[in-house]
């Protein structure tokens, strides 16, 4: 065989202009359908240029709905403006899905505070909690100026570490001398602040802003513009943008998988050598995000989870539907006990289902139930081309036995 084995591939015919374009972290000069809300933002964060305190705020709205990409936009114009009138304004992003630890978020943004010349970072571990909060003060007042400290997915935060770090920053203003601060929440979630405590909760939520999920028209417009920058004339049916669109629409209005979608697809019109990208491509697309998607999700999940989930889809594999939170907690109160772990109460189990269905795979629909009260029916959402069981299986030995085993199951009459 001779040649390199990419000449092959080089040589193709692409479809694409610029591919970073469909990119979930690629940046529009502008962002269709979120004119009230960066118009909200902007009311707020215009005091920061004024010199005053910008409120804290909070921002809700499901995966996909471009909390993230409208809050790093408004926060680049309000850099850009305090530069050019000389009032000092920087915005500092955490991911807290992966900064996730009070230690680890006030290290990160002290160590964003450093200047060229100094080598002093916050090391990753080792520091009193306090001594790590005493220095990131002591570097925004040697900076000086207005902060705006965006916490993304800060429920998840919350979850795990609790709300010390949102008492500690919500109040650091009273230890700041020549430097403000505020805090942006990101959220997928809309009942994460119940756990918070009260002050945390008055102090966080001066603020709030609602991202309502695109519908299929605001995705079509999204996917146009997109396309124009992103594609070459032509490469597009005139039914695949609205197929697209359609689909994620359907799921919760995620722009993400949308230009997801649109950009399988027109890999795998590449990958067939055709020079325009179908309905049928859209297909293929939808079928492989599935699997690449909802894989990590289930191999990740906590132990009690998957306990959990198994329960849900055992009850599925024996005929019910619609499944009451008793059902489940029935079946996993058997399988901790095969596996020798300790069950959860049912009210812990009851906050685990309401996590599952925040990842998409369940769905648990609150009914009432007249003077028997209130019950959650539950369902699951993972596709049929998935094997879910498999995938647990596989990332935990413990599983296959779970799964083997026959449950017994309470009948609804």
């Amino acid at each position: 065989m001779s040649g390199n084995i990419f000449d092959d591939f080089l040589s193709r015919k692409t479809l694409f202009v610029d591919k970073e374009v469909l990119r979930h972290d690629f940046r529009p000069k502008n962002l269709p359908h979120r004119q009230n809300e960066i118009e909200k933002l902007s009311f707020n964060l215009v005091e920061a240029l004024n010199g005053h305190i910008p409120s804290n705020m909070t921002l809700y709205g499901v995966t996909g709905a471009g909390k993230t990409a409208v809050t790093s936009y408004v926060c680049d114009e309000l850099e850009a403006k305090g530069r050019e009138i000389n009032r000092p304004v920087q915005s500092i992003m955490v991911n807290c899905r992966q900064i996730d630890t009070q230690y680890r978020v006030l290290s990160h943004l002290g160590n964003s505070l450093l200047e060229s010349h100094e080598i002093d970072e916050i090391p990753f571990t080792g520091w009193p909690t306090d001594r790590v909060f005493g220095e990131l003060v002591r570097r925004m007042d040697n900076r000086g100026g207005v902060f705006v400290i965006i916490l993304d997915e800060i429920d998840h935060l919350v979850r795990k570490a609790g709300d010390d770090l949102l008492y500690n920053l919500t109040s650091i203003n009273a230890s700041l001398k020549s430097a403000r601060a505020c805090v942006i929440g990101i959220s997928n979630d809309l009942k994460f602040t119940d756990f918070l405590d009260p002050r945390v909760r008055s102090r966080l939520g001066q603020s709030d802003v609602v991202f309502n999920p695109y519908d299929a028209m605001q995705l079509q417009n999204i996917l146009r513009q997109r396309a124009q920058g992103a594609l070459i004339e032509g490469a597009l049916d005139d039914s695949v943008i609205a197929l697209c669109a359609a689909i994620a629409a359907q799921e919760h209005g995620d722009a993400r998988c949308a230009l997801d979608l649109l950009r399988v697809s027109t890999e795998k019109a590449e990958q067939s050598g055709d020079e325009c990208v179908t309905q049928a491509h859209v297909r293929m697309a939808q079928h492989q995000l599935e699997a690449d998607q909802m894989h990590p999700v289930l191999s990740s999940l906590p132990s009690q989870q998957k306990l959990v989930l198994a329960s849900i889809l055992l009850n599925e594999r024996n005929g019910l539907r619609n499944i009451q939170t008793g059902e489940v907690y029935d079946v996993y109160a058997q399988a901790c006990r095969y596996v020798r772990q300790n069950p959860l109460t049912q009210r812990r189990v009851s906050g685990l289902i309401s996590n599952l269905d925040m990842l998409g795979l369940i769905t648990a629909r609150t009914v009432s139930r007249g003077r028997y009260g209130r019950t959650k029916e539950i369902n699951s959402c993972i596709p049929q081309n998935i094997d879910a069981e498999g995938i647990m299986v596989e990332s935990e030995a413990q599983m296959k036995e779970v799964f083997e085993r026959p449950y017994r199951h309470q009948s609804r009459l």
